[in-house]
């Protein structure tokens, strides 16, 4: 699959058909979904922590790569529960990505 949201789409239908064949709502999904950012996040954290060496206890734990792979889980869970969450999510994350970078990027306009 070359193209990403054709990739994060079929991610995003397995994920709603398993859920509905456990009698889960989409609602529930969803949150359940958002959640599993949080828990994604934990991870590059405790990534960032272990590549620092920061934590006494267990000292230099991971590397940098594992910070780049812990923050695209982040990036590709966040993808997922936006394609679940609406059926438009390539134009709608296009969009948002536009306004958000306007307010960021030289000259207003992305």
């Amino acid at each position: 699959m070359n193209d990403p949201w054709t990739t994060i789409s079929a991610l995003a239908a397995r994920f709603d058909a398993s859920d509905a064949g456990r009698g889960m709502v989409p609602e529930e999904s969803h949150v359940l979904q958002v959640l599993k950012i949080g828990e994604e996040f934990g991870e590059a954290a405790q990534a960032v922590i272990g590549a620092k060496g920061t934590n006494p206890r267990k000292g230099t734990s991971h590397t940098w790569e594992d910070v780049h792979d812990e923050v695209a889980d982040v990036a590709i869970t966040a993808l997922v529960a936006l394609a679940r969450m609406r059926p438009d999510a390539p134009a709608y994350f296009a969009d948002q990505l536009r306004l958000k970078a306007a307010k960021f990027l030289p000259g207003g306009t992305a």
